[in-house]
């Protein structure tokens, strides 16, 4: 069943409430933002698993092919916090149509581009769209879910940035095996035609608490008076770099470095992100459970340190049945603490704020990404893919330490 919207109180100045023409089903717009924002991933994550494509038949330096990957993300890096004011001042239902929307119009510049450099900004013109489900779907959630089922159903929403990994890694290889990069643009734009459509016709903006004011009268900032918030972006930036730097690199590390067959390198990908979303919806579960998002956060940062080397391990073996098995648990385990410090930033924000702190927290995430995947690139002529494996277990110990102690949320959100 799903959980009671929470009462609806007078209008935030600026704020949109719910239509009333349509009854809510929070379910059904959990599963239309699952699928926003996968589509967002989609398109943020096809670039990677073109880079066999680009390294190994069109002759393409590994650098250079590892700046275009990240150019959707660049893209996304530059928008997110103004999606997030967007959609704190609009509403989010009018934010995800508008994000697919240019993320369409990107994508189809990027089908008649000619050349990488026209691609590239193609792509870093979807990966602008693709903001927009980062932080308007996650305020839908947050709306429409009650405080102790919002683990399950931010941990559900979550599975969406490796579901689209995982559709990605299964289409894209086949649809490029004849050498044009076309089809696979035309898959996603597909995808995200059909996502805008089911955005307009389900999502209806939740809610708003009302606001927390000080002394003044103005809506309390969330970012004064501690540093829990800033905290959190720090080590969600810190445990984003091996998510990416597995996703990016894993595809072509099988194929280039492990002997693997294109096929059976893509399978284990999907299969690794497939398993890392369920593990998005496990965590999540696990911090409604024990009553914290923060304590299941530093738990995953733990586990990602040993994986990491034991993926660095198998390669540097060339066993394959090891290989898969570590770079799938190292890949869950990466993937794990997306949706754990989402929902504690989205709680301690409050939803004057959460649009907007959630663009933050997402920026930095894709800063460091954009940060990662180019430097690991440059590493791996230097000490080979296990070694950039081994140097990247690095972010996850240094992020342990920096986890926060747990607090509430700041506008009294149930």
């Amino acid at each position: 069943m799903p959980s009671a919207a929470p009462p609806e109180p007078a209008a935030a100045p600026g704020a949109t409430r719910p239509r009333r023409d349509r009854t809510p089903h929070p379910w059904a717009m959990l599963a239309v933002g699952v699928f926003a924002q996968a589509g967002g991933s989609l398109v943020q994550t096809t670039p990677a698993f073109l880079l066999p494509l680009l390294t190994l038949q069109q002759g393409m330096p590994l650098a250079a092919a590892s700046l275009l990957a990240v150019t959707p993300g660049l893209g996304l890096l530059v928008s997110l916090v103004a999606w997030g004011a967007a959609a704190d001042r609009w509403g989010e239902r009018i934010v995800l149509v508008a994000g697919q929307a240019v993320m369409a119009l990107g994508l189809v510049a990027a089908i008649v581009a000619q050349g990488p450099w026209a691609l590239g900004v193609a792509l870093f013109v979807a990966g602008i769209g693709s903001a927009s489900p980062s932080s308007a779907s996650g305020r839908v959630v947050i709306g429409w879910f009650a405080r102790e089922r919002r683990g399950l159903a931010m941990g559900i929403r979550q599975m969406s940035f490796p579901l689209g990994a995982m559709a990605g890694a299964l289409a894209v290889p086949p649809l490029v095996a004849g050498g044009d990069v076309h089809p696979a643009l035309l898959f996603d734009l597909g995808w995200v035609l059909l996502a805008g459509v089911l955005c307009a016709a389900i999502v209806i903006d939740p809610p708003r608490p009302a606001l927390v004011r000080d002394a003044a009268g103005r809506v309390a900032n969330p970012y004064r008076g501690g540093a829990q918030l800033v905290r959190i972006h720090l080590v969600s930036a810190l445990l984003v770099m091996p998510q990416y730097v597995l996703l990016t690199f894993g595809l072509v590390w099988l194929i280039a470095d492990q002997g693997w067959n294109p096929t059976a390198a893509g399978v284990v990908v999907a299969l690794a992100q497939g398993i890392g979303a369920l593990g998005r919806v496990g965590v999540g579960v696990l911090s409604d459970r024990v009553g914290s998002r923060l304590r299941p956060l530093r738990w995953v940062a733990i586990a990602g340190i040993p994986l990491l080397l034991l993926t660095a391990a198998a390669g540097w073996a060339h066993q394959p049945v090891l290989v898969a098995v570590a770079y799938v648990l190292a890949t869950c385990v990466s993937v794990a603490d997306n949706g754990l410090a989402f929902t504690a930033v989205a709680e301690i924000a409050g939803s004057a704020w959460s649009g907007r702190a959630l663009g933050v927290q997402n920026s930095g995430q894709y800063v460091a990404s954009a940060i990662a995947v180019p430097l690991v690139g440059a590493l791996v002529g230097l000490v080979g893919y296990a070694g950039a494996f081994a140097i990247i277990a690095a972010a996850p110990a240094v992020a342990v330490p920096l986890v926060p102690r747990d607090a509430g949320p700041a506008d009294g959100d149930t």
